[in-house]
This record gives structure tokens, sequence and C-alpha cells, in this order.
């Protein structure tokens, strides 16, 4: 009897011990979980931080400066000013004139650090505005002014491209076999409009000293191309789009002598300006304005009345697909279809990446009140995870 009892005693300690274990691995277990999703919360937290800390404090608004100065883009009042952010900096010294012809809005410009150690401020210069059209661009020329001081002072204007309606955006690139290739497109007065303006490209094999021109069959309305290229002699082109449909994309396969027939990219356009860039992880970014307009017209030109938010999408393919997208702008946060609206104009990036490996984003700001600076990194657009198949039940504690 006294052994019987003994094995019964052991048998519902033994039973007490497996509850006791159980219920301490489902309290483990719990813990862990609570754990992991704590880190994840602060990890998102101290993301989310890091990022509006690097807006806040990097972006410089300057009310009426920037790239341009003056009234109303095509107003001769228009002219290009230059502000510089020292090494180290944390503030913006204040803008200096780079053009100033009173007969012309000189507008667009880009920066090339050229052969003779000066920076080269590419821009288009147009006449006033006349009454009864809607813009002068078919009389635009691209000029030519040089800093030899790091963007101090800046020289007189050469006419580079004298033929009118030349205009051009993003800056002069050179391929790994030393040749120069800038990107233009060819303004017309037509009844067209803007929608027939094709994309024409200036090449250069002696650093500048002569230039001739290619064209991008099937281009009309494409404009702004932001060349990349991909392998040596494998370049692409990535493009505004005139109808406010998608960012479109072109190929050449012998260093830019011949062009593909633009096609659209996943990525929507609103017939505002783009800024693409390869990546030292090989990666493509593209700063642009994710909204397109709802009925696109072929060979019209159509202008959406939103240009917010601003958004960095990557790609891992050449630009063929892009799954990695952050919003970098949410402007003043109306979403809705009736009100969106209401946000102000966050338009024309620019983007480009430092030797830090660093991304610096600029935009106009406000309706082009100012504008904004963002520095941030790669892994800011990524995020930290992937993308991955499967089901997320919050109630069964589960955590991604």
């Amino acid at each position: 009897m006294k052994y019987k009892n003994f094995l019964l005693r052991a048998v519902n300690l033994l039973l007490i011990l497996g509850v006791l274990w159980q219920y301490q691995q489902v309290a483990l277990i719990r813990a862990a979980a609570v754990s992991q999703r704590k880190q994840e919360i602060a990890e998102v937290e101290a993301y989310n931080a890091s990022v509006l800390q690097a807006q806040s404090a990097a972006q410089a608004e300057q009310s009426q400066s920037g790239y341009r100065d003056g009234t109303y883009e095509g107003s001769a009042d228009i002219r290009i000013i230059c502000s510089l952010l020292p090494r180290d900096g944390a503030a913006w010294l204040p803008p200096v004139d780079i053009s100033g012809d009173p007969t012309r809005s000189e507008q667009n410009p880009s920066l090339f650090y050229g052969p003779d150690n000066a920076v080269w401020a590419m821009y288009t210069a147009q006449l006033d505005r006349v009454e009864g059209k809607d813009n002068m661009q078919f009389t635009a020329v691209v000029r030519c002014q040089k800093s030899t001081d790091g963007g101090k002072t800046w020289g007189d204007y050469t006419t580079v491209f004298p033929e009118e309606g030349t205009f051009c955006r993003q800056p002069i690139q050179v391929l790994s076999n030393g040749r120069w290739i800038f990107a233009n497109w060819l303004c017309t007065d037509s009844a067209e409009g803007l929608s027939g303006d094709p994309t024409a490209f200036r090449i250069s094999d002696d650093e500048g000293k002569t230039w001739r021109m290619v064209m991008m069959p099937g281009s009309n309305g494409h404009v702004h191309a932001n060349v990349i290229e991909l392998e040596p002699g494998h370049l692409v082109a990535f493009m505004r789009n005139r109808e406010a449909y998608r960012i479109h994309r072109s190929e050449s396969f012998d260093w830019g002598e011949t062009w593909t027939v633009p096609a659209p990219t996943p990525l929507p356009n609103n017939n505002s300006s783009i800024s693409a860039v390869k990546l030292q992880s090989g990666r493509i970014a593209i700063a642009y304005n994710p909204t397109c307009t709802p009925n696109p017209v072929p060979g019209k030109a159509a202008w959406p009345g939103l240009r917010c938010p601003v958004a960095v999408a990557l790609s891992e393919d050449g630009g063929l697909t892009f799954p990695i997208i952050r919003w970098m702008e949410r402007g003043e946060g109306y979403m809705g279809d009736e009100n969106k609206t209401n946000n102000k104009q966050y338009e024309y990036p620019y983007l480009m990446q430092g030797r830090d490996g660093m991304l610096h984003l600029a935009y106009a700001a406000r309706t082009r009140q100012g504008i904004k600076y963002v520095r941030f990194s790669e892994q800011d657009v990524l995020g930290a995870k992937r993308e991955t198949v499967g089901l997320y039940n919050p109630t069964a504690a589960q955590s991604r």
C-alpha cells in the first residue's frame, strides 16, 4: 500500500511538473514573441525617426530661391541662381546669380564637372512670353556658364547649341569609353504643342569640343531623358511622358548611336520631370511623382493637377520592374480622390549618390515657393524586410 501511494504521489508530481514545464515553455514563447515584437516596433520607430530627422535636419527651404527665381515659368525675369552646401555643413550658403539675360527665361540647369576643372552649368534660354502663346519653348537655345571656384562666382555664358527649340534638363553623362552624351528634346511651334517634342542626344567624342546629334525613334512626347549605362555600351534612358501616363524606357546597345522606341514602365508619370541614377549597388533609383491622368489620350499632352507625393523607386533588373518604392514627401497629407488636389506641388526631383553611398534628393516644394533637400541611404528605401508570401494573423501572436 505504501508503495502504491508513493507511486501515485510520484505520478502526480510528474504531472504537476509537466504542466509547470509546459506553462513555462508557453510563457517563454510568449515572452520571446513579445520581445521580438517590441524589438521590431523599436526598429521601425528608430527607422522612421532617422528618416524624419534626416528630412527635418537636412532639408533647406528658401522662399523664392533655388534653381530659378522670378514670377512665372517662361517669363524673362526667370534666372538661374546657385546655393552651396559646404562639405559637412548643416546650412546652405546664400544664393548667387548664375544667369541674368533680361530678354530670356533661363531654366532647367544641370551641373557637370568638366575636364578643365570647372563646374559647367548647362541650361535653356527661351524668349520672353508673347501674348496669345502658351509657351515659347520653340525659341530656346542651350547655354553654358562655368565656375572655376566651386560655384562661388560664374563667368559669361556661351551658346553651345544655337538651334532654336533645343531644351535640356539632365546633366552630361560620361560613358565608360570616354564618350559624352547629353540628352535634349526638340520643341516646335505646332498645333500638337508639347506632345510633338522628340528626344535627341548630343554626342561628343572629344570632351565637348564638337557635338553631333542622334534622334530617338518614336519619341514624340517623351522628354527629359535620363541616361544610365547598365554595361559598357548598353544604355537605358528613362523619360517623362507628355500624355501623363507612364515613365517610358528606351535602350541603346551601341554607345548611344541607335535607340529603341520608348516603351512604358510600371511607374506612373504625371507629365512632370523625373530623375534616375544607377546606384553603387547596381540598382537603379528613380525619383518621381507616383500619379498620372486617369484617361490618357495618345498624342495629346495632359496636365494633371497633382504633383505630389514624391517617391523613390528601386529596380534590380535594369528598370523593367520596380518592386521597391518609398514615399519621401507626402505633401499636406490629402489622399482622397476628391480632396488630394489640396496638396501643394512637390515636383521636379533631382537625385544623386555621393561617394559615401548616401543619396541626396532635392525638389521644388510648396508650388515652387522653395526647395526641399533630403539626405538618406539606400537602406532607408529598401526597409528592414523583403516581402514574403503567407498570411499574417496578429491574433495568433504571429509576427513577420
